[in-house]
């Protein structure tokens, strides 16, 4: 065996690292698009895991706003609040869930720095609900006022600009407390500001709150700024209010819906509430079922309104617009197109971009009441010139949103530079990591990709796993490509006994099944409770002797006949040479004696046990926080991590002179966590993300390029994939 070269320790201080999303273009649920009242051309949007963006007219992109917060709970955004007098200043209500820290952020610079301030009231950016709203509003005649309606707690209400924050005490909704675990409230679902309720420097004295708890009441009204309520009538009790904006001339226009979305609602209604105490419903007739949710106003068209549904599964989903203060109701659906060029990825279903699902943002430009904007489950779509008459085209607007969650990535050994798999939209080869991949990952297509492996020999050979969502059917949730993941064919199962009380059934079919292959791309293992075999692409199968129920696995990138596994019952390490036919013990010695710590407990988590793409026995064990490397097939190991306690861990091509794969590791280093590069089998490390670019610390997988050194591709939880390249380093 060729002894091994490891790069000479680096120093210590911080590599410098340039990072760069992988390019999809949006790809998730992004609750609300707000325009900026005072500005032209400014804008911001809020998602449910991925932080904040605003529009950059000159850039002609999104800008991340918060991928310089630590805190993962921040990312999820409850509400967003542009001030009307000043176009610098914007507010996000920030708290994923009601277990999770929340807080009020404030700009001055437009979301470059935030002043953060902790809060006690619990928000669920990431719960169901997360489409009401706006539930943060700015007083638009004294706009260091701030009101907050919450979900468990009733109103807030600041007098210094977010700073410091009091309980209404007279709101007749006091709140329903913090929920039962995994469940959340409605709450307090919008605050609207009359703003000719006030003068300038004066507090306005209209505001109105709706409420999406159960209830006789969801829609109250203050006159005297908040310091006391009366209930006003709606469309009845099991209507929820939604949205509600108040227009220029001081009317309200209220969305409802039977449940707080995004996927509850089975009725709804609009309604119109004047100044004046009228109200009315101006329903658009016969819109079908299911729920309103988006609700938008024409700041310089009066009378201009527009609702979207959410639910109506038949016909689908669609944007109603007014030009008459709901008299009249114009059906967009039916004269739209969607021109999905720059994001092919929303083809990923194999059929043509329908009008959107899950739509709650919806969104007029306060300077040209034609350009119309309203985000879906998986993308934002606008549309510059709606007229009264004609087509309507619609284009993604999302160059520079990445709103993904990421399972799992696979850098191989030739072709494609990444393969990835993702949450809600499968996953992509993507050849170019700067343009919206081509939907490949189909023939089976699953909504999760939850594993990918390559032969490290044959990198045109590609397997997946996955898992659809649970009322689709499916025939299969394995695929295998051997053109590196451009076309696929299904991967089917035999059905099996585990044991002799349980029942026979195809065990692959409930998603949770593992592929892997070997180097040379000749044999299949499918880990089913009982791992089975292929060495003919599915036609016949066999059994792998001598391992244990629940198995996983592993194959080495070098040599095709060597896999390895872990008997974690007793505390052992597998290996075949004879290509899975059969599994033996094989030393392990420096392991520690207990190895569950390297065990996974759910289809999405990195599998711990990793074969080096750089030479035949090279393996990886991540047990614990701690890392072991073996160069001689797992006969013995050394501890390769130091004093980093690893979450999560990579390799990569070596360093210039080495032969030692470069480790990436997400992980923490005395207090500070980040992300680490080691180039000298872990004896040193150097950090190589920085404060600018932590993402919420969201990290759900990490890899490096086999082909490019210092190339790390970070799959995170809400902003896709970010990949890192050294800067003034040899590659």
């Amino acid at each position: 065996m060729s002894a091994r070269v490891v790069a000479r320790a680096p120093d210590l201080a911080p590599a410098s690292y340039r990072w760069t999303n992988v390019t999809v273009g949006g790809g998730g649920y992004a609750p609300n698009i707000v325009f900026s009242p005072v500005e032209p051309n400014l804008a911001y949007l809020r998602t449910d895991m991925g932080g904040a963006y605003r529009w950059d007219a000159r850039a002609e992109r999104w800008i991340p706003l918060q991928d310089g917060t630590p805190v993962s709970s921040y990312m999820g955004i409850e509400s967003i609040a542009a001030d009307p007098r000043d176009a610098n200043v914007v507010y996000l209500a920030a708290g994923m869930s009601a277990r999770e820290p929340a807080a009020i952020l404030r700009s001055a610079d437009r979301g470059t720095t935030w002043r953060v301030t902790p809060v006690p009231f619990a928000m669920g950016g990431n719960e169901p609900g997360r489409g009401l709203g706006e539930r943060l509003a700015i007083d638009p005649n004294r706009t260091e006022t701030l009101f907050f309606g919450s979900r468990h707690d009733g109103v807030w209400r600041s007098d210094d600009a977010g700073a410091t924050w009091t309980k209404l005490a007279h709101f007749l909704v006091p709140g329903l407390g913090k929920p039962a675990e995994r469940q959340t409230h409605g709450g307090v679902s919008f605050i609207a500001i009359d703003p000719t309720s006030g003068n300038a420097g004066q507090h306005s004295r209209r505001i109105w709150a709706g409420v999406a708890d159960p209830g006789t009441d969801h829609l109250f009204r203050s006159d005297d700024g908040g310091d006391s309520w009366t209930a006003v009538k709606g469309p009845g009790p099991d209507m929820l209010a939604t949205k509600g904006i108040v227009a220029n001339d001081g009317t309200l226009y209220v969305s409802f819906a039977t449940g707080i979305g995004p996927s509850d609602a089975k009725a709804g209604a609009v309604w119109h509430f004047g100044a004046d105490g009228t109200a009315r419903d101006i329903t658009p007739p016969g819109y079908g079922s299911g729920g309103f949710l988006g609700l938008a106003v024409a700041r310089t068209a009066p009378g201009t309104v527009a609702v979207s549904t959410i639910d109506r599964w038949q016909p689908g989903d669609t944007v109603w617009l007014s030009r008459d203060g709901g008299i009249q109701w114009d059906d967009l659906g039916g004269r739209s197109s969607r021109d999905v060029t720059s994001t092919p990825f929303l083809l990923h279903e194999g059929k043509g971009a329908d009008f959107g699902h899950w739509i709650s943002g919806l969104a007029i430009d306060p300077f040209n009441p034609g350009h119309l904007a309203y985000t879906t489950g998986a993308t934002v779509y606008a549309a510059d010139a709606v007229t009264p008459a004609g087509p309507i085209r619609w284009t993604p607007w999302t160059k520079g949103i990445e709103q993904t969650a990421i399972i799992t990535l696979a850098s191989p050994t030739g072709g494609a530079p990444l393969l990835s798999g993702f949450g809600d939209i499968a996953g992509f080869a993507h050849a170019d990591l700067d343009r919206s991949p081509q939907p490949t990952f189909s023939n089976p297509y699953l909504s999760n990709t939850n594993t990918i492996d390559y032969a490290g020999r044959a990198p045109n050979i590609v397997v997946r796993s996955g898992s659809l969502y649970a009322d689709r059917p499916r025939d299969a949730t394995l695929g295998w490509s051997d053109d590196g993941g451009l076309t696929w064919k299904p991967l089917k199962a035999p059905a099996i006994r585990p044991t002799d009380d349980a029942p026979g059934k195809r065990y692959d079919l409930e998603g949770d099944a593992a592929v892997v292959v070997s180097a040379d791309g000749s044999t299949f293992i499918v880990c089913t409770p009982v791992p089975l075999v292929t060495r003919d692409r599915g036609r016949t199968w066999a059994l792998a002797q001598g391992l244990r129920l629940h198995a996983r696995p592993v194959a080495d990138k070098i040599d095709p006949q060597r896999f390895y596994s872990v008997d974690f019952d007793n505390d052992r390490l597998l290996v075949s040479n004879d290509g899975a036919k059969s599994f033996a013990p094989v030393a392990g010695s420096g392991l520690p004696a207990q190895l569950w710590p390297g065990k996974i407990y759910w289809r999405e988590q990195p599998y711990r046990l990793v074969a080096s793409p750089f030479a035949a026995g090279d393996l990886w064990f991540h047990l614990g926080e701690e890392l072991y490397h073996s160069a001689d097939g797992g006969r013995t190991f050394r501890k390769s991590s130091g004093t980093l306690r690893i979450e999560l861990v990579g390799l990569g091509k070596p360093a210039p002179g080495a032969t030692v794969a470069a480790i990436y590791a997400v992980g923490t280093l005395k207090s500070q966590r980040g992300v680490w590069r080691s180039i000298d089998e872990g004896k040193s490390w150097a950090r190589i993300n920085d404060d600018a670019h932590q993402w919420g610390g969201r990290f759900r997988v990490i890899g490096g390029d086999p082909r490019r050194f210092g190339r790390v591709y970070v799959g995170t939880d809400g902003r896709g994939i970010v990949y890192g390249d050294p800067v003034g380093e040899t590659q």
